[in-house]
């Protein structure tokens, strides 16, 4: 089984925003295995913020506050420790093509059997649709590949920024000034896109009018890895469950779409932990801590059964994952 090469660690990190992160790619661990990659841990410098932090790491803006709660995402601190939300359950959707989960503000991309890339998975983190643009969930597919695009403003939308000063043409063409960035997957699901940004600070907010935008230098790797029809799953899982061995592991975050009641979360989790125990006979539950685990919501996957702690997870990750690898998407991206 595989392992991962990258370890936790604690590094300082320069009060200078240093280059941003490329998008991890990990190998699938198989047998049954649904989790991948490892929690970090590094301290801040002087001048850093959880956006810059969040380019750095390619990591979501919510994603790094949400692990780190207690911690001022603009004024942090010099030396202050910060958790990097580096590990992952996989959503509950087939390992093909993108899988998008709206939630959790993240894509997943598992390349074609025959790639240089079958049998891992590249993740990195997206900016969603906000309030009154949600976006849509189902499947999909690119139905073509874009480079240096134009963008034709919809009516609805040059209205809105009208109304707030800010009047838009009718076409902003390609470059520095296009909300599209310059790379953009065209989605057959009409009006939708998947694409850059020239406003990476919103990645991992909800701030979009539907589209999906990834970090400039995802987008630009993704783009290069994938061709088109590229089928394109958007689902919305709040909460994930999968099996690391013999723990069952889960994680949570804020539903992205209008909070329901209490009631109606309660079942929503309870139901996803009851389907995949069943993929093991005799798995016994922690009620207590899963419900812990949803309550915080902080996308920090941790073990729902009674097989030990978190650190024994930790090391049970660490064996079933023996030869698992990361490598950077940029990396990937010349071998699909």
């Amino acid at each position: 089984m595989a392992r991962l090469i990258a370890i936790t660690f604690m590094i300082s990190i320069p009060a200078l925003w240093l280059s941003a992160a490329q998008a991890a790619i990990y190998e699938l661990p198989g047998d049954g295995v649904t989790v991948v990659g490892k929690i970090q841990h590094t301290q801040t410098g002087e001048s850093d913020t959880f956006v810059a932090l969040s380019r750095k790491y390619d990591l979501g803006y919510r994603e790094l506050e949400h692990a780190n709660p207690d911690v001022d995402p603009w004024l942090p601190g010099d030396g202050t420790p910060i958790t990097l939300p580096t590990r992952y359950v996989l959503p509950n959707a087939p390992h093909k093509g993108i899988v998008i989960n709206l939630s959790e503000m993240r894509l997943y991309y598992y390349p074609p059997k025959g790639s240089k890339n079958a049998g891992k998975v590249v993740t990195m983190p997206l900016g969603i649709g906000r309030k009154g643009w949600q976006t849509p969930l189902g499947k999909t597919h690119v139905s073509n590949k874009i480079r240096k695009p134009s963008w034709t403003v919809p009516e609805s939308i040059r209205k809105e920024h009208k109304e707030d000063g800010d009047p838009l043409p009718k076409v902003v063409p390609a470059g520095p000034d296009n909300p599209l960035g310059q790379y953009a997957l065209q989605l057959a699901l009409p009006s939708y896109l998947i694409h850059g940004t020239n406003k990476p600070r919103g990645i991992g907010m909800q701030v979009s009018h539907g589209c999906i935008r990834l970090y400039p230098e995802d987008i630009e790797n993704l783009f290069a890895m994938l061709g088109s029809n590229t089928p394109v799953y958007i689902v919305d899982q709040p909460y994930k469950v999968g099996w690391n061995g013999q723990q069952l592991v889960m994680s949570a975050h804020p539903p992205a779409q209008e909070k329901k009641s209490g009631k109606q979360n309660y079942a929503s989790w309870t139901k996803t932990i009851v389907t995949a125990s069943n993929e093991h006979e005799h798995t016994n539950i922690n009620w207590e801590r899963a419900q812990s685990v949803a309550s915080k919501a902080n996308g920090i996957p941790q073990p729902i059964t009674d097989l030990g702690d978190d650190a024994s997870s930790e090391a049970s990750h660490n064996s079933n994952a023996d030869e698992q690898k990361t490598e950077s998407a940029s990396e990937a991206k010349n071998h699909s």
